[in-house]
């Protein structure tokens, strides 16, 4: 039997399927969490004019220190009048226009006023407190580049640039399929042998943060035609997930009707735990995943395979998930077959992040996943990483 490929193998044979979806226009107001499918450029300079700093009074930086007649003031949106002459002083506000021949800003706190003149005790340096044209950025110099996800800091910086709408890649349609005869809607009664389903809101929520748009059929039962009719709705999506069904059982259909209606897989099974039983394949230009049912595997899978697709088929230039550095509360053996992916929970000390691992490791333990906000990487082996190891750790948070 050949050797189970490696979760970093498979993640390498998932991206080289991945091609990246047509870009559209999007409005800047409903363009966060979106990713850029071009440079978005500057249409101003910014600032657009030569701006005050401080609320003071603008002046020739030559005509101080001295006495100063106040000839005009300068609100925020209303330029002055006419230019700065020698020997005076205009009044100006936070953000206000700086006058043609002047050449520097007096902060309000280092003068003296009296009647309409200002008494400027020291010298001021040219250039002092005014923002200058173009100082932030030029017009038509890139605000932010290609394959970048939007957020507050991003969408903040196009307004003020004066970007209107701008070009991203469209979000990724996905379909979830979560399969067993045993499934039940949350909150309705359970029948004898019946469980909630879980696995197709938890994974939903995953993939929306990651920048999807989510179909979540209804689940399905372990029957043959129920089931193709699903899949073949879900291969028309970008994305196809499936939940349960992908492991040897008689009742695991679904990757021999996915097989039937024209999927190549790519993979199953993968050299990780939990999640060992994970399958991928293509069809056209339609990924396709297959999850397993027990809940944390499928949690794990959907973070280590399907996330990363996602983002890459948004043209995020740094798809895979970031592994952060901490280190070990408790021990934990390494199993010698398969890296593992251990659940815990963060703190802080003055050294770092410390991550401590929950009890209660197996596949199907959803609700104790709940207390868990960490993925703890232990590699395969035949020792321990001892407490204090050095580890890396993905976060289980709502970013995508």
């Amino acid at each position: 039997m050949p050797e189970l490929p490696t979760f970093e193998e498979a993640q390498a044979l998932v991206l080289a399927h991945v091609r990246p979806l047509d870009g559209e226009r999007v409005p800047i107001g409903r363009a966060a969490g979106r990713v850029t499918a071009e440079p978005a450029l500057a249409a101003v300079d910014l600032p657009p004019f030569a701006s005050s700093a401080m609320d003071g009074f603008a002046v020739r930086a030559a005509d101080t220190p001295g006495t100063l007649p106040v000839v005009a003031t300068i609100a925020a949106g209303l330029p002055a009048t006419r230019p700065l002459a020698v020997g005076e002083a205009m009044s100006i506000s936070t953000g206000g226009v700086v006058p043609v021949g002047a050449d520097a800003v007096v902060p309000i706190e280092y003068v003296v006023q009296h009647d309409n003149n200002v008494e400027i005790a020291d010298g001021a340096a040219v250039g002092a407190h005014v923002r200058p044209r173009g100082g932030d950025i030029a017009a038509g110099a890139v605000v932010v580049g290609t394959g970048v996800r939007l957020g507050p800091a991003q969408i903040g910086g196009l307004a003020a640039a004066g970007v209107g709408e701008l070009l991203c890649a469209r979000a990724p349609h996905v379909v979830v399929i979560s399969t067993g005869t045993e499934l039940a809607a949350p909150g309705s009664r359970l029948g004898p042998g019946q469980v909630y389903e879980a696995n197709a809101v938890m994974l939903a929520a995953s993939l929306a943060a990651a920048g999807a748009d989510i179909e979540t059929l209804p689940a399905v039962a372990d029957d043959e035609s129920a089931l193709r009719a699903a899949v073949e709705r879900g291969l028309a999506a970008d994305v196809l997930v499936t939940s349960g069904g992908v492991s040897v059982g008689p009742h695991d259909l679904v990757r021999r009707i996915e097989a039937g209606l024209g999927v190549e897989e790519v993979f199953w099974r993968v050299a990780i735990k939990p999640g060992k039983p994970v399958s991928f394949g293509v069809r056209g230009e339609t990924l396709v995943f297959g999850l397993p049912g027990n809940p944390v595997s499928s949690l794990v899978g959907c973070e280590l395979f399907v996330k990363p697709a996602l983002r890459a088929l948004q043209g995020l230039l740094e798809p895979l998930p970031r592994f952060a550095s901490g280190r070990l509360a408790a021990g934990l053996r390494q199993n010698d077959a398969r890296d593992e992916l251990v659940r815990a929970r963060s703190r802080l000390d003055h050294d770092g992040v410390v991550l401590e691992p929950l009890s209660g490791q197996e596949s199907h333990m959803i609700a104790t996943a709940a207390g868990a906000d960490a993925l703890v990487h232990v590699p395969r082996g035949k020792g321990e990483l001892p407490a204090g190891a050095a580890v890396r750790w993905l976060p289980l948070d709502a970013a995508g």
